[in-house]
């Protein structure tokens, strides 16, 4: 897949992400939908789905990404509930599925069938995030969400690795299965922690925000090889602790980095994350090409369809409120989980590209494959289309949502209130001759901030005066733009600095428009 053929299904997967946003529609679930029917018009080029390229090049950005943003604190405070999602339910949710598809398929062996099971386990969390954040819900349901899609992966991956030597004949004890996740998770996490100091450490002493960024671009990739062929351990766990490491030390690197960074992420993202929806949706058609469907390869998928929902669910609740009842220490530590929480938790089991990656992996030697190759597609599909379209249902149906927005703002206001009284007294204690009228500017600046913060919390029925500041400040920027342009478009004035003035305008207004 090279040439004008990815050129244009990136820009078509682009398009209707576009569109998609514009109508406040699910952009994951809209390209998969699209890819789908496309894929049956004739002419268009198949687009093959490289296990290689997915593991390599796609994955190890998407995590990278989504671990600069999420917080280390708040998945350290929750380690035990994500470590039951994302190992216990795997592990699970992969025995529960080999069983069925056993059941279903008596033709499959066992350890093939477990092969099922490990590829269809690991729930991909970008649809539902992007729902659940949307919806306002919790940050506790957000977290063990983001948590949980970070490690899963590499529960998933070691478990399909053991599960295909044993169905390829290569035999496996069961405490050597175990001795080996131990292995690769330890030495996943080591190499992350090795990459992520060493990469703060070169990102600290370049002090170019350009050069730190272009540094921050390697670092999935590098995580992800050096654990993989090098120590043979977990590339994903190494990439996923490397981007919680320099993702929870960034507040302390250079301003110009981190809004470098955030665009970049932001940028590769999107990108990513439409080419992987739309390349799920596209596959269909020539998967149902290269199976002998009937109606008993159908029952067959749609059963293990079935047990790979509905194990998520028989795990949930008892894996949520057993631990509370038997560990006084953990009745302590943790506030008690909403039943609805649970319960919006147990069906954003949506599947994503790593179920097809894995899927495609699975060696020619290992009997059934392409029952295997199916039945991770209609999961996949099934999934993303049946939960992700529901989801919004579930959390408005359940009501659940947070109040984290206030106790944010409430917070903010706090914290602010003090940041500004330090500006105040570090000005104050500058013994430069400065004009009074400088200081009094200065002064009013860091009390304006600090009153912001509280206005947020107040009636929003009229304008504040920050939000009055903000909008007549936006219509001020704007107005010197455009006297820059027309004095450049005159000839009065080079490009070069009108490059110069829009960069100070715009950090000026990203600073005005914070959210």
């Amino acid at each position: 897949m090279v040439g004008p053929e990815l050129l244009l299904l990136l820009l078509g997967a682009l398009v209707v992400t576009a569109i998609a946003r514009r109508l406040n529609w699910s952009a994951p679930l809209v390209l998969v939908a699209v890819g789908l029917v496309v894929s049956f018009i004739p002419g268009v080029p198949e687009f093959e789905l490289d296990p290689h390229l997915i593991l390599l090049v796609v994955l190890p950005p998407l995590l990278y990404s989504a671990a600069l943003d999420s917080s280390y604190l708040n998945i350290r405070a929750n380690l035990r509930p994500i470590g039951l999602l994302a190992v216990g339910l795997v592990l699970f949710t992969t025995l529960v599925v080999g069983i069925t598809a056993k059941l279903v398929f008596p033709d499959l062996p066992f350890a093939a069938a477990l092969v099922l099971g490990a590829v269809v386990a690991p729930p991909d969390a970008v649809a539902a995030v992007a729902i659940g954040r949307k919806l306002g819900l919790q940050r506790r349901a957000m977290t063990l969400l983001v948590g949980e899609s970070l490690i899963n992966d590499a529960t998933a991956l070691t478990a399909f690795k053991v599960a295909v030597a044993a169905a390829a004949g290569a035999a496996m004890h069961p405490a050597e299965g175990v001795g080996l996740f131990l292995l690769v998770t330890a030495g996943g996490i080591a190499v992350g922690l090795i990459v992520g100091v060493v990469v703060r450490f070169l990102r600290r002493r370049l002090c170019e925000g350009v050069l730190e960024t272009a540094l921050g671009l390697l670092v999935p990739f590098g995580a992800y090889l050096i654990a993989e062929e090098v120590a043979h351990v977990s590339g994903v766990l190494a990439v996923v602790v490397a981007g919680l490491y320099i993702g929870h030390h960034s507040p302390r690197g250079g301003y110009s980095t981190r809004l470098q960074d955030a665009a970049v992420w932001k940028a590769l993202d999107a990108l990513l994350e439409a080419f992987v929806f739309a390349l799920i949706g596209l596959q269909v058609s020539a998967i149902i090409r290269d199976v002998d469907l009937d109606a008993a390869l159908l029952l067959g998928a749609g059963a293990v369809l079935l047990a790979a929902i509905l194990a998520r669910f028989v795990w949930m609740y008892p894996a949520t409120y057993i631990p509370r009842y038997l560990s006084k220490r953990v009745r302590a530590r943790e506030r008690p989980p909403h039943l609805g929480q649970v319960t919006v938790i147990a069906w954003a089991g949506m599947r994503g590209v790593v179920t097809l990656a894995a899927a495609a992996a699975v060696p020619a030697e290992v009997p059934g494959r392409d029952i295997i190759l199916f039945c991770a597609f209609v999961v996949t599909v099934a999934t993303l289309l049946l939960q992700g379209l529901t989801l919004p249902w579930v959390i408005n149906k359940i009501g659940f949502e947070g109040d984290d927005a206030r106790e944010d703002a409430l917070a903010e206001a706090q914290v602010q209130h003090r940041a500004a009284q330090a500006a105040v007294t570090r000005l104050d204690e500058e013994v430069d001759e400065v004009p009074d009228h400088v200081r009094d500017q200065l002064r009013s600046l860091a009390e304006h901030r600090g009153n912001a913060a509280w206005e947020r919390l107040g009636r929003q029925e009229e304008e504040s005066p920050a939000a009055a500041y903000r909008r007549l400040r936006r219509l001020m920027l704007s107005a010197e733009r455009d006297e820059f342009v027309k004095a450049r478009d005159a000839g009065e004035i080079d490009d070069e600095v009108l490059f110069r003035v829009m960069r100070e305008l715009d950090l000026e207004e990203a600073a005005l428009s914070r959210e």
